[in-house]
């Protein structure tokens, strides 16, 4: 089921809500969350402080509000490691990765995050890795820091296009995460996230309620490729694509 465009009157009924209510909310949230993240990461341990992480996007989800789907948690093994791959259509699908995603895992994001108040600090703490873009050498430098994180069935989370899309057609992919899983023998667990362009529109602060998910696709048995890197990218690609 597809989101039905908001109306015109539902649109603009939506604004005094949106500045005079949820984005405080989400100043005081994101404040308080990434206060307590960053604490229990260094008084107990990064997988408490990412479990904050989980409840700050939540509740960014509950005050939007956004109705949230997810599907495929069977195709996820415990304790196991992954390469997750999603598609990136806009800055809410942080909130329905880190939300309603069922494992743990870390992000690979932009450097440029870490400078943002307290959630960069918060970050950093928890154990997400930040990517350098500034060259395709010092990106593969910044992947290199996720090795050190994929143990004991911790996961990493990339974003293949490394960029949003702002809508549901994909952008070219990147061969980072590619590389990774072959250098670390991992598979690859897909993961589309659905319909989020449709909360998080063109423009600045234009957010408005809505439905949106993810789909979580059988992993892709990375050995199978024997190196071909295009081979397994094309397929993500595809199985990705397919639920679009």
């Amino acid at each position: 089921m597809l989101n039905k465009p908001l109306s015109p009157f539902l649109y603009w009924l939506y604004q005094p809500y949106k500045w005079l209510i949820f984005i405080p909310l989400m100043l005081v949230n994101s404040i308080f969350f990434a206060t307590l993240a960053a604490l229990f990461s260094l008084v107990v341990s990064p997988a408490s402080g990412s479990f904050m992480g989980k409840c700050w996007a939540r509740v960014t989800c509950w005050i939007t509000p956004i109705r949230v789907f997810v599907t495929g948690n069977e195709n996820i093994k415990k304790n196991k490691s992954y390469i997750i791959v999603s598609n990136h259509q806009t800055g809410f699908d942080i909130f329905l990765l880190y939300g309603y995603f069922p494992i743990d895992f870390r992000w690979i994001m932009k450097k440029e995050l870490r400078k943002l108040p307290f959630i960069g600090f918060a970050s950093e703490k928890v154990g997400h890795i930040f990517i350098d873009r500034s060259s395709p050498r010092a990106a593969m430098q910044s992947l290199s820091e996720a090795k050190k994180k994929l143990v004991n069935g911790n996961s990493v989370l990339i974003f293949p296009e490394g960029t949003r899309s702002r809508n549901k057609e994909m952008r070219p992919f990147k061969k980072g995460a590619f590389k990774l899983a072959f250098e670390l023998g991992l598979d690859i667990l897909p993961v589309t996230i659905k319909e989020s362009y449709n909360i998080k529109r063109e423009g600045f602060m234009n957010i408005v309620p809505g439905r949106a998910g993810l789909v979580i696709h059988p992993m892709i048995d990375t050995a199978s490729y024997n190196g071909d890197i295009d081979g397994l990218m094309a397929k993500t690609r595809d199985v990705l694509g397919s639920a679009l």
